[in-house]
């Protein structure tokens, strides 16, 4: 597949048959690529996903894609608002295959009626000189290829014909919509609309749930709101508190 449709989006976008990683394969090559350059392949044998886990499934079922975002002027802690923004993106493209219910799990999972589809995951390179943005979403996986039982695929939400190339060209098209559009306001979250975009986009708001945090700790509480930064405030009986990181769980109550 030469992924013709989605070659016409970004200024460079290489096709691997096989990839370990496709971030590591980006960032071995950042030097040398213009901003908004990708990575694709429907092969990838050592994906890693948060907190250290892998992410691996049978080729030619997934799409791994990896996009190198470059922006100039921006603030470091605005690049904290890239997995965000590439969630609403992917969201948003897969909303256009299926007419079940795709949503945002902050900080970094696509669900398709609350099971992932797609997971996130951005990595900064060397010397903050921009950002990884990684996506696998799963495609054609059926009920026993499913990595976990919380998981799910584009075809198993009822999408008769997954064409890689038409998925893969809508997430790149929203993908740099939004962030030109962030660009654009200097990284602003509030004045380019992105906060908004992410609350509306958001299963997590409102929702009761557990947070792991990165020490070991765990925050039982609501989640109420996205603040400035990005972070997920939660509201428990000690007060909010703003969770920059961490594992959540939805609970059912």
């Amino acid at each position: 597949m030469n992924f013709r449709r989605s070659r016409a989006v970004v200024p460079v976008l290489e096709v691997l048959p096989e990839a370990a990683s496709t971030n590591d394969v980006l960032q071995s090559r950042a030097g040398d690529l213009p901003d908004l350059a990708v990575v694709v392949t429907d092969n990838q044998t050592g994906g890693r996903g948060r907190l250290g886990r892998v992410w691996v499934s049978p080729p030619g079922k997934s799409l791994a894609i990896s996009v190198l975002l470059r922006p100039e002027g921006l603030a470091p802690e605005a690049l904290g608002w890239f997995p965000l923004l590439a969630g609403v993106a992917m969201s948003r493209a897969l909303a256009g295959f299926t007419a079940r219910d795709v949503s945002v799990k902050w900080p970094n999972d696509v669900l398709i009626d609350e099971a992932k589809v797609c997971g996130i995951l951005s990595e900064l390179l060397p010397g903050m000189d921009g950002v990884i943005v990684g996506a696998g979403v799963n495609l054609t996986l059926q009920l026993d290829e499913l990595p976990t039982p919380t998981s799910t695929s584009l075809a198993l939400a009822g999408a008769t014909e997954v064409d890689p190339d038409a998925v893969l060209a809508a997430y790149l098209i929203q993908l740099s919509v939004l962030y030109r559009e962030f660009v654009a306001a200097g990284g602003d979250p509030i004045r380019s609309a992105l906060r908004d975009e992410v609350s509306e986009a958001c299963h997590t708001l409102g929702r009761s749930v557990r947070v792991e945090l990165p020490g070991g700790d765990v925050l039982l509480g609501t989640a109420t709101a996205i603040d400035e930064s990005g972070r997920l405030i939660v509201e428990s009986d000690a007060g909010p508190t703003a969770v920059a990181a961490g594992d959540v769980t939805h609970l059912r109550y």
